[in-house]
């Protein structure tokens, strides 16, 4: 298709699906290849060059005074055809060379197309030698925004680097894990498929990833299919083409394939070939990715006008005449081989009558990324023409001549051309040559009689804001599946909160196992890699997804162990005051004054303190109470000793005082039994002293016992301190244990040896067995364990002594007399 002007624009275009090649018989010059397979609906696209021509011509405000021409070539969708379409846009028809200065104007400064990844990439390289500027509006492969090997190419749709990126970000959106990849044998799929995989590594997996071709065996395509099936991913993205498609299209919808997502390329997103086939069971539902839709005014009443003529240039007008309406006209009929069709085309037929995709202008997206180029050169001559000369970019600041341009001039202002269309788009390139990445989201629903349609429910724009590109509507989205609800592919289910993910040895990241956190330790997000181990004062919850504050344990007054143990010291400190006073009532008679009442009061006072500090032991320790809890059980406990030694002592010195001659009891009367309690006593408060100034004891919270609780505890301060304290104690009672042991067969009117021995016995067997019970209490029952040693060797201590004794004064007073108690001396 031609059309003369001031300048001409060149075109490549996608029209013919097949060829005919010539025999090769080496005995002449060897034919042109015949294209053959004319479609309609692609035809539309020359169309719209030339109306966009036509437009720009019109319009007084852009390229005012200057007529804008084109040369349109069909590719016929092979590489040969489409170089030798680009070399004769680039150096003429003329089969001879007259002009080998190259002086004037070229026969085109710019060329829309090709729309082919492939073809693009071998007609840029040729183009750039000459600096002939090209605008493809289809072909998309990323190695094309290289403008080391590419200087000269520009495109009005993204390049699949952005497509790429939609296809992640809508995998983020709904959290598909697990997919499947179809992508064709080509760079275009392989680089896609490398891409994405790149793209997807930090937050998903692919399942697998099948490679199909234009032509495909059976067995092939019956392995890819099976693949599918068996496979647990539920999405999966197809980097193809509708033709290299087809045939795994029609097994999966033969062998009734359901239940899977599909992401669709603008390759075959809205395919006019694959909607109008039957195969929505299978395919319906799916999410496609196509470039921006465009609105072209008066677009659909110019494809109306289209009329043929003779000229020999404007042949594809013929052409798509005779297939529109299944005839011939005279002058192709005598140039074919075929068998003469009675069919002859007038050039009357009435196009008006005829429903085809050529005049749909419904979906139009190639279209609107043609018209977009067309004025995109156009912009940027207009932009060479309207400069001052003195102000120009080149040379001494000249401007150009319309009767010399040059191509390199116009590529010169292309990579600079900014300006917003009818549609409110900002047309720009940025430095790679590319447009900004706009896409729509479309979704194959049902339409009316049963057949697909593509509707948008969403969109990409890459230039919004970061987090905003993205937009879909969810209500507007069909999903084939039997919930209607958005499909899950994952291949292992989300670690909730209080699990973590353990990897499968052998399988990919997203195969992983949820794993429990230990005890002390939380996730709190969903498919957490580890888990947190909690603050020291800090235990994980029941569900481990919190950490919460540890319980603090010591021994209460409120809980029931405090209450027994805090009733059972009372008592002691009652029963002691009781026998006080009965000992205190009855001081005069024999029973109270025959073994020094004053050390039997001063014993009652310091068991008295013994039950008390037992009190010391219970509630919350403080400072004092973690001093007072030692000091008063160390001095009272040491107390109670010395009286129990002083009076063994008295028992041994009362009986040697019997013998004849021996007058020992002046040598241990009752001001150095006073002094021997005093002293005993006084060590151990200095011991005491000398303790709490070095290291006293202190309250802590110990966490290292039991990880779930704080086990709030008296630190003994000096270890050397309390154990001098003890070893005091432990020293004293043996010594007062060894001599009421020997003198235990004396002839004492009331046995106070015996009874002291028991109750040292009673004591030591006590304090024995609380080391190893001490030991292995946990938390507070080693307190407890504490008190219930000196409650029990205190009451041992109470009744071994006193019991006898209380039993005569209240139950027998007849024996508390001088006389009963000389009657069982010369008894015995």
């Amino acid at each position: 298709m031609y059309k003369s002007g001031d300048i001409i624009i060149g075109g490549i275009f996608e029209i013919s699906s097949t060829i005919v090649m010539q025999d090769l018989i080496f005995t002449s010059k060897p034919g042109q290849w015949m294209c053959k397979g004319f479609e309609i609906s692609l035809f539309q696209t020359a169309q719209t060059m030339v109306f966009a021509v036509n437009e720009i011509n019109k319009d007084p405000n852009l390229l005012p005074n200057i007529t804008l021409g084109y040369r349109l070539y069909d590719n016929c969708m092979r590489l040969p055809v489409a170089l030798r379409a680009a070399a004769t846009l680039t150096c003429g028809m003329d089969e001879r060379i007259l002009d080998y200065h190259c002086s004037g104007v070229p026969p085109v400064l710019a060329i829309v197309g090709d729309p082919i990844s492939t073809h693009s990439i071998a007609i840029s390289r040729i183009l750039s030698l000459f600096h002939i500027p090209m605008v493809s509006y289809f072909a998309s492969c990323p190695c094309l925004s290289n403008k080391q090997e590419y200087p000269t190419f520009f495109r009005t749709i993204p390049s699949d680097k952005f497509q790429i990126k939609v296809i992640t970000e809508i995998l983020k959106h709904y959290v598909w894990t697990w997919i499947g990849v179809i992508a064709s044998d080509d760079d275009y799929g392989q680089y896609a498929v490398k891409t994405l995989s790149e793209e997807v590594q930090h937050f998903a997996c692919i399942a697998f990833t099948e490679t199909v071709t234009n032509v495909m065996e059976q067995m092939k395509v019956l392995y890819i299919t099976d693949i599918i099936k068996r496979s647990t991913a539920k999405v999966i993205v197809v980097f193809t083409s509708a033709g290299d498609f087809t045939a795994l299209i029609n097994e999966i919808v033969n062998q009734n394939i359901t239940g899977r997502q599909w992401i669709a390329t603008d390759s075959w997103s809205d395919s006019q070939v694959l909607l109008e086939k039957d195969i929505f069971r299978s395919f319906g539902g799916t999410l496609g990715i196509s470039f921006r839709k465009g609105e072209i005014t008066g677009l659909q009443s110019f494809l109306y006008q289209i009329q043929p003529n003779s000229d020999p240039d404007n042949n594809l007008v013929l052409k798509f005449w005779e297939t529109i309406f299944g005839c011939q006209f005279s002058e192709n009929l005598q140039n074919s081989t075929d068998e003469p069709d009675t069919n002859f085309c007038t050039g009357l037929e009435d196009i008006t009558t005829t429903n085809t995709a050529y005049t749909d202008v419904t979906e139009l997206r190639v279209s609107y990324n043609i018209y977009k180029a067309v004025y995109a050169i156009a912009h940027a001559i207009h932009d060479l023409m309207s400069c001052e000369n003195g102000k120009g970019t080149f040379a001494n600041k000249t401007c150009a001549n319309i009767r010399d341009i040059q191509p390199w001039q116009v590529f010169h202002y292309l990579k600079k051309v900014n300006f917003t269309n009818h549609m409110g788009e900002r047309i720009a390139f940025d430095e790679n040559g590319d447009v900004l990445a706009i896409y729509d989201i479309v979704n194959w629903q049902q339409g009316e009689n049963g057949t697909i349609k593509a509707k948008k429910v969403g969109f990409y724009d890459q230039s919004l804001m970061t987090g905003q590109e993205l937009f879909l509507n969810e209500e507007e989205i069909f999903w084939n599946f039997d919930t209607e609800k958005v499909p899950e592919s994952v291949c292992s289910q989300n670690c909730q909160p209080g699990t973590r993910k353990a990897t499968r040895k052998g399988e990919p990241v997203c195969c992983f196992d949820c794993m429990p956190c230990a005890a002390g330790e939380i996730s709190s997000q969903i498919n957490s890699i580890e888990c947190i181990k909690c603050p020291i004062e800090f235990w994980s919850n029941p569900a481990r997804n919190e950490c919460v504050q540890k319980e603090i344990d010591f021994l209460s007054f409120e809980d029931t162990m405090g209450i027994t143990l805090t009733t059972v010291a009372l008592l002691g400190v009652f029963i002691s005051l009781g026998v006080l006073l009965v000992f205190f009532h009855y001081r005069h008679t024999p029973v109270v004054k025959a073994n020094n009442s004053e050390l039997s009061f001063l014993l009652l006072v310091s068991l008295t303190l013994c039950f008390l500090c037992a009190l010391c032991f219970i509630g919350q320790p403080t400072d004092i109470t973690c001093i007072l809890r030692h000091i008063v059980f160390g001095i009272s406990f040491v107390l109670s000793i010395s009286c129990i030694l002083v009076k063994t002592v008295v028992v041994i010195m009362a009986f040697k005082a019997t013998l004849p001659g021996n007058n020992v009891m002046k040598f241990f009367g009752v001001t150095q039994q006073r002094s021997t309690v005093f002293l005993f006593t006084f060590i151990q408060s200095l011991v005491c002293i000398i303790w709490l100034s070095i290291a006293p004891p202190n309250p802590v919270k110990n966490t290292m016992y039991q990880n779930a609780k704080i086990i709030f505890e008296c630190d003994v301060g000096s270890l050397m301190g309390f154990s001098c304290l003890l070893g005091y104690i432990g020293i004293l009672t043996c010594i007062s244990f060894l001599l009421a042991f020997l003198a235990r067969n004396l002839p004492d009117t009331f046995n106070e040896a015996k009874f002291i021995t028991f109750s040292m016995l009673i004591f030591c067997a006590v304090w024995i067995t609380f080391i190893p019970a001490y030991i292995s209490s946990p938390g507070k029952y080693t307190v407890a364990v504490e008190i219930f040693a000196i409650l029990a060797s205190s009451f041992g201590l109470l009744f071994s002594i006193f019991a006898p004794k209380c039993y005569i004064i209240l139950i027998r007073p007849e024996l508390n007399t001088k006389k009963a108690l000389m009657g069982r001396d010369s008894e015995k």
